[in-house]
C-alpha cells in the first residue's frame, strides 16, 4: 500500500510486532532449519513404512473416487528442491504441483508469511471481509501490469471463468470464442467445450460455441503465420459480430511449452481488435516464468491484450482487466478470495521476483534455463535417438524422449519418480517429459543430480 499508516497503527500491527511474537517466530524458523538439514539428497523409501504407505495410498484413492498420478503423499517437510514423502523417501520436486511451489519446500520466507498469517483474525478472506493483504496484493499487481482492475479468485479455471463473464458480458450478445488448437483453459463446464481435449467434455452438454485457430511453428514461422490469419479470416466471415471472446496461452503449457512469436500474435491480435473481440491472455502457468512477470509483456503485446489470469505460483489466482471492460455489479463475487496465508506468500514470491534479480535476459530464470537446456542439449548428442528438444522456455523446461512414444513417455515419467525425480508429461503427439522448476530454491547441482538420474535412465533403454 502507498500508504501504510493505517495498518501501523492498528492493534493487529503492534500484536504482530510484540517481541514474544517475534521471538517464537524466530524459534520456529531456527528449528525447521536444523530438520531441513537433514534432507540434502535423494533417498529410497524405508522398507518398514512401505506397507503401510501403499495401504495409505490405496485408501485415499478409493476415498478421492480416482488414483492419483504418482503414489504421492507427503510428510510436510522438505528443503528447497528436496520433498520428503510419508514413506520416507526424498525426492527432487522438478514439477511444484504442477507449478504452485516456485520456492520449493520449507522455504525461510514462505513459511515467515505463513506465520504471520497465522497470527491474524482469519483463515479466509473473501466477500464482505477483506484485509489489507488482498489490497496490497492486488496494488503490486496491477503497478507491475498494464490493467487497472484485479479480482481475485481461488482457481484458476475460476480465474479463467471471470474473464470469460467479463468479456462476454461487454461484448454481449456475441456469444462464441477464439482459442488454439490443443489449448488448456480448465475443465469447469464452461472451461471444458475451450480445452481442446474431447475427453474432458465427454457426456456434457454444449455450453459455448468455440472456434480454433492454428498455432505458431517455429520451423514454418511465415507459413503458420500466414495460415493462422487466413482461419481466423475465415471464422470472422462465417459467423460475422459472433466472436466476443479470444482466449488463448501465449506459450502452450500443456501442449509441451511451446511459444509464440511476437508476430504471430501482434498479427492475429490486429484483426481481433478491428473487429472488437476481446483479447485474454490465459496466463495461469506461464506467469511468472520468462524474462518479464507477464508473458504478455514478454512478447510486448501490452497494446493488444485487455484482460489477463494469473495462478499457481501466485498461490491465489486472478482476473486483471481493463476499466472498460469493468463488470455490471453481480456478474462477479466469490465466497473466499484465499486464505490469508496464501496472500501473504503469493505477494512475498511476486515481491522477490521483481526486486532479486529474476527477470531479463540476464536474470536468474534465464541463467537457470541455459543451465538446464545445455545439459539436455549434452543428452541430446550423447543420445541422439532417445532425447529431442526444444526445450522449452524460461523456467518451464521440457524435452521428448523416445520420439514422443505415449507409452514410453509415461513409463520414463514413472521411471523418473520412482528414481528421485518428479516431474510430469505435457502434449500428446508427442508427448513429452515437463519440469516447472522452483527458481526460488532450486541450484545448480539440483538440476546435475537431475540430468544424472535422466541420463541413467537413457541408458537403461
Amino acid at each position: 500500500m502507498k500508504d501504510n499508516s493505517l495498518q501501523k497503527e492498528s492493534r493487529a500491527d503492534r500484536f504482530a510486532s510484540d517481541p514474544r511474537i517475534i521471538e517464537a517466530k524466530k524459534l520456529i524458523l531456527n528449528t525447521m532449519e536444523e530438520y531441513k538439514q537433514k534432507i540434502t539428497v535423494i533417498s529410497p523409501s524405508d522398507p518398514k513404512k512401505e506397507l503401510r504407505y501403499k495401504e495409505l495410498i490405496e485408501e485415499f484413492n478409493r476415498m478421492r473416487g480416482g488414483n492419483l498420478w504418482y503414489p504421492y503423499i507427503g510428510s510436510g517437510m522438505g528443503n528447497g528442491a528436496l520433498v520428503e514423502l510419508l514413506d520416507g523417501s526424498i525426492k527432487y520436486d522438478f514439477i511444484g504441483g504442477i507449478g504452485v511451489h516456485y520456492w520449493g519446500h520449507n522455504h525461510p520466507d514462505i513459511v515467515d508469511a505463513a506465520l504471520n498469517a497465522a497470527i491474524e483474525n482469519t483463515v479466509l478472506q473473501g466477500h464482505l471481509q477483506q484485509n489489507f493483504e488482498t489490497v496490497e496484493f492486488s496494488e503490486l499487481l496491477l503497478q507491475n501490469s498494464t490493467m487497472d482492475c484485479c479480482f481475485f479468485s481461488t482457481s484458476g479455471a475460476m480465474a479463467n471463468e471471470n474473464a470469460l463473464k467479463i468479456a462476454l458480458q461487454k461484448n454481449s450478445p456475441a456469444s462464441r470464442i477464439l482459442a488454439f488448437e490443443n489449448c488448456f483453459a480448465g475443465r469447469t463446464l464452461a472451461l471444458s467445450q475451450i480445452t481442446d481435449k474431447p475427453a474432458y467434455r465427454e457426456g456434457l452438454p454444449d455450453t459455448l460455441y468455440v472456434d480454433y485457430l492454428p498455432f505458431y511453428d517455429p520451423e514454418n514461422p511465415e507459413k503458420s503465420t500466414e495460415k493462422a490469419i487466413s482461419v481466423l479470416k475465415n471464422h470472422l466471415a462465417r459467423h460475422p459480430k459472433k466472436y466476443g471472446a479470444f482466449i488463448g496461452e501465449l506459450i502452450r503449457g500443456e501442449a509441451g511449452f511451446y511459444p509464440g512469436s511476437h508476430r504471430f500474435f501482434s498479427s492475429l491480435m490486429s484483426i481481433l481488435k478491428k473487429e472488437g473481440i476481446a483479447i485474454i491472455a490465459d496466463e495461469i502457468q506461464t506467469f511468472g516464468r520468462t524474462d518479464r512477470l507477464f508473458a504478455y509483456q514478454h512478447f510486448e503485446l501490452e497494446e493488444f491484450v485487455d484482460i489477463v489470469t494469473i495462478g499457481k505460483l501466485s498461490q491465489v489466482c486472478a482476473t486483471l482487466f481493463r476499466k472498460d471492460f469493468q463488470p455490471k455489479p453481480g456478474l462477479l463475487s466469490q465466497t473466499f478470495t484465499g486464505s490469508t496465508a496464501t496472500l501473504r506468500c503469493g505477494k512475498m514470491i511476486i515481491q522477490s521476483l521483481l526486486n532479486d534479480g529474476y527477470f531479463g535476459t540476464k536474470g536468474k530464470i534465464q541463467k537457470l534455463h541455459e543451465y538446464f537446456t545445455a545439459g539436455l542439449e549434452n543428452l541430446q548428442k550423447k543420445y541422439p535417438n532417445a532425447i529431442k528438444g526444444p526445450w522449452g522456455i524460461g523456467a518451464m523446461i521440457a524435452f521428448t524422449p523416445f520420439g514422443g512414444n505415449k507409452e514410453k513417455v509415461l513409463e520414463f515419467s514413472r521411471n523418473l519418480f520412482r528414481d528421485g525425480v518428479i516431474s510430469f508429461i505435457a502434449g500428446e503427439n508427442p508427448m513429452r517429459i515437463r519440469f516447472l522448476i522452483p527458481v526460488g530454491a532450486v541450484k545448480e547441482k539440483d538440476i546435475d543430480e537431475v540430468l544424472k538420474i535422466i541420463e541413467n535412465l537413457l541408458k537403461a533403454e
